[in-house]
């Protein structure tokens, strides 16, 4: 019996130990689940915010290279459809800066330097030339070439990997102003349509604007089609090229409100640091600086008012049929056949009524206005008058007969002479 009883004993002990084995933990080969990845970046220890108190910030105002058009340290973009001069307005401003000139609206500007890069026009035979035409001291003209790898060969710029570079050449050169990218969507290396890509693309620009306390000013196209939307957003590629920008200008050919030939009009389509209407007209002229070098420039004209929109829209398209009737009456009202009205005074209670200018304008032609200068020209501005219902030769003396309206002191509109009348200097001929 002891045998047995202790064969049974070491049997149950044998059990005991097999059914307390357990196996040793292995390093698991799996990937996590979600919940675990969530929970890893919890418990990672997030970057350092850093916030600035109200009271250790000092209010400072907008410093301005042009009062209201071009900010240091700020990002404009100027935007127009192919063939209305965007580079040489560009180019026009900068000369402007290297000699310290005036601007259209009559105010002076500080002398400066001036960095250009550009992906198009070759410095030497168009960037340099256009400058020169303007005026502009060369010697406060830079332009961007390329980098100079660590071999010592000469690469293309590229703003993602030389940007740094530019900036201490910057330092170097010192008193700089204006940095003019033409094209502005050279700046991005990615999808120029994308919004993030964009944004993170322009920062680096922005950021050296600031720092180097220069205005940035990129160029950049009109999308097809559009016409009569917002001209902000008719600027190619991602809506972050116009959201970044603190100004936007856009250039456009339209018609004159007074003669009805083409005029060419930079305006303000969008400010976030100042007044985001108004602009000014222009010619593009052809000059030779250099004795056989022809280059162009631009001729400034005069102030105009209204938004972009109003400005730049076709004033054929502008109206229902419903209001051009309404605005046909009022204005029929305002004038005669008889005798000339000041055109601002013709205008005055239509425009008071909410019609715009454009819409006067298409008004005006489907009456038949027929338009004259005063007896002392342009200083006279513009007059108005319906046509007789048939002519004679004493129509055509009484044409020629136009009173002088000279103490007439609500005189916004028509202060140019007519490219038509002989003895008269056209808009272009004045520059």
């Amino acid at each position: 019996m002891t045998n047995q009883k202790l064969a049974f004993e070491a049997v149950d002990a044998s059990m005991a130990e097999a059914l307390a084995y357990r196996p040793p933990m292995r390093e698991r080969t799996f990937p996590p689940m979600e919940d675990d990845q969530h929970q890893a970046q919890v418990d990672k220890p997030a970057c350092r915010v850093i916030l600035q108190r109200g009271t250790d910030l000092h209010p400072e105002p907008i410093r301005w290279l042009w009062q209201h058009w071009l900010a240091l340290g700020k990002l404009h973009i100027l935007a127009g459809a192919p063939g209305q001069g965007k580079t040489t307005l560009a180019l026009t401003m900068a000369a402007t800066v290297t000699i310290g000139g005036r601007w259209p609206d009559g105010t002076r500007v500080e002398k400066g330097n001036v960095l250009i890069w550009s992906g198009e026009d070759d410095p030497a035979d168009t960037l340099l030339p256009r400058l020169l035409a303007a005026g502009a001291d060369r010697d406060r003209c830079y332009f961007i070439q390329g980098a100079q790898g660590v071999d010592g060969k000469m690469q293309p710029f590229d703003p993602a990997r030389d940007l740094d570079g530019l900036r201490q050449a910057i330092a170097e050169i010192g008193g700089m102003r204006l940095l003019i990218v033409d094209p502005v969507v050279s700046a991005v290396t990615g999808d120029s349509h994308k919004n993030t890509e964009v944004r993170r693309a322009l920062q680096p620009l922005v950021d050296l604007g600031a720092e180097c306390g220069c205005a940035v000013l990129g160029i950049s196209h009109f999308s097809k089609g559009g016409q009569g939307s917002d001209p902000a957003q008719r600027v190619v590629g991602s809506v972050a090229f116009t959201a970044v920008a603190r100004v936007v200008l856009v250039a456009a050919k339209v018609k004159s409100m007074e003669t009805g030939e083409d005029a060419r009009i930079l305006a303000r389509a969008k400010s976030n640091i100042g007044p985001d209407d108004g602009g000014f007209e222009y010619a593009l002229e052809q000059v030779e600086p250099i004795p056989g070098i022809q280059a162009s420039r631009i001729g400034w004209g005069k102030a105009v008012d209204g938004t972009a929109r109003d400005l730049l829209t076709d004033p054929d398209d502008d109206g229902s049929a419903e209001d051009s009737n309404d605005i046909c009456e009022m204005l029929r009202a305002c004038l005669t056949a008889d005798c000339w009205t000041p055109a601002d005074e013709a205008q005055r209670s239509v425009l008071k009524a909410g019609f715009s200018k454009k819409q006067v304008w298409t008004a005006s032609k489907k009456l038949g206005v027929i338009r004259k200068k005063g007896e002392n020209g342009a200083r006279d501005g513009w007059y108005w008058r319906l046509p007789q219902d048939s002519s004679s030769d004493e129509d055509s003396a009484q044409d020629s007969k136009i009173p002088n309206f000279q103490n007439v002191e609500s005189w916004n509109l028509g202060k140019e002479s007519s490219p038509n009348d002989p003895g008269e200097k056209t808009e272009k001929e004045k520059f």
